[in-house]
């Protein structure tokens, strides 16, 4: 790390002085400048890895400086220096994006520490974002992550549906994502002017349910004085997303199968009938033939919204997804909670991969932002996930023709993803799985001598 460039800002001659000697005999180079312009017209010409700027300063103050530095170059970290240590001035620090702030007098080890602490962090971030920008683009379908050979063959029949009225049942088990892949479907299709109406039809009790879907006239009961268009009516143009389709009432799912078939509905209380023009995309976590063999369901109801049938896979039948989704949910939950972490140590990535995930997507979503608000460090931590997950031991297989790995072979199988990802830079690796160099080369070396065939 020694050698790269760093910019001083300070409008004071000797503490000026004392930073350039400082951080020189730490190995770095060092250019001073003694105001904020002087340093962002520098900043716009020349490279630097970091920066350290005084807080007060005639004119342009540190706080402003590192305002504007980071709005011309997010990536570059910046150390604000002072000798007043109120709380209210390192908070300010902080919220314009300052990477550290210290105060005067401090050692040079802590000028050290912070600097490249600094540095390594903007350089991960500029190699991450490098590393993504070369990956090839997964087979998505709108806002669907996944590039596992099932969620690639779930992407390709979407793309195939979506631009029919067809009505399409999606299966699978609860957090795998089936709202997502209906609000997919209804962004993908004609209607995407349209309305899109989801209910859930385990949430209400059946007048209730019927009301909500039917609407009813004033009158119609007690409490209905005005009269209320149902939801085949609002989603006129658009799609009606029916969830747990299969906890609908028997004597309710005859007049829904009714009102898709005639694409008529009349309302409670009512002596019209309405039409409509809807896209039903319905849902349901449950063995649909057993509910219709146990009459739970009605068998024409069941052909009626069955045209096409979306199957969507577990989380722990999609390797590493697992990765791609936590990472998409690490970088949406550090923003919003304005944390600076940007990645997971190998520990972490190990767990996450071998993890049975019963709660599916759903489940590592909670997961990754309970990690998140707990996270103290640039990466998330084994202390960040909860104990069952630090526990766990394998990922529970529930397809047969799945095998069994072990742990060995799963890390093997990773690594040579990423490395692969990495378009065989051992060292983009490296940093991507949190290794140094050399531990990855004997891992490697490893890996070959354990594919060298045996003497007999």
């Amino acid at each position: 790390m020694t050698g790269e460039r760093i910019l001083v800002v300070d409008d004071e001659p000797m503490m000026g002085q004392l930073l350039v000697r400082s951080l020189g005999h730490l190995g770095f180079q060092v250019t001073r400048v003694g105001s904020g312009p002087e340093a962002l017209a520098l900043a716009a010409t020349d490279e630097f890895a970091a920066v350290t700027t005084d807080l007060r300063m005639p004119g342009m103050s540190g706080l402003e400086l590192c305002d504007a530095l980071r709005a011309s170059n997010p990536s570059l970290p910046v150390i604000v220096i002072t000798g007043h240590a109120d709380l209210a001035s390192a908070v300010a620090a902080m919220r314009v994006g300052a990477y550290d702030f210290l105060i005067k007098p401090f050692e040079s080890a802590s000028l050290d520490f912070a600097v490249k602490r600094a540095i390594e962090r903007s350089s991960l971030k500029k190699e991450l974002k490098l590393l993504r920008s070369s990956l090839p683009v997964p087979a998505q379908f709108g806002s669907l992550i996944g590039s596992s050979a099932p969620m690639r063959d779930v992407g390709q029949l979407l793309a195939r549906v979506a631009p029919s009225d067809s009505s399409v049942l999606v299966t699978g088990e609860s957090g795998t994502g089936k709202e997502l892949v209906a609000r997919a479907l209804h962004r993908e299709s004609r209607r995407q002017e349209g309305p899109f109406v989801a209910i859930n039809c385990a949430a209400l009790p059946p007048q209730l349910l019927e009301s909500e879907l039917f609407g009813y006239e004033r009158g119609a009961f007690t409490d209905a004085r005005t009269p209320k268009a149902g939801l085949f009516v609002e989603a006129d143009g658009g799609t009606l997303f029916l969830d747990e389709v299969t906890e609908l009432p028997v004597a309710l799912q005859s007049k829904l199968l009714r009102a898709l078939q005639e694409r008529v509905v009349r309302p409670l209380g009512g002596r019209k009938e309405i039409p409509f023009d809807v896209r039903i995309v319905a849902a349901t976590n449950v063995d649909v033939d057993l509910a219709v063999r146990e009459r739970r369901m009605r068998e024409d109801l069941y052909f009626r919204i069955n045209v096409i049938e979306v199957s969507l896979p577990p989380l722990r039948a999609r390797g590493n997804d697992v990765i791609e989704l936590a990472e998409h949910f690490l970088g949406y939950f550090a923003t919003r909670m304005q944390k600076q972490t940007i990645g997971f140590t190998p520990e972490v990535v190990r767990q996450l991969l071998q993890y049975g995930w019963p709660g599916n997507v759903r489940e590592l979503q909670n997961t990754i932002e309970r990690a998140v608000a707990l996270a103290s460090h640039d990466r998330i931590t084994l202390e960040d996930l909860p104990p069952k997950i630090v526990q766990a031991k394998r990922v529970d297989v529930t397809d047969d023709d799945t095998p069994l790995v072990t742990l060995e072979a799963m890390e093997k199988r990773h690594i040579l993803s990423v490395l692969q990802r990495c378009n065989g830079s051992k060292s983009a690796a490296a940093r991507v799985l949190g290794l140094d160099r050399s531990t990855l080369w004997r891992k490697l070396d490893r890996f070959r001598l354990d594919e060298e065939p045996k003497p007999d």
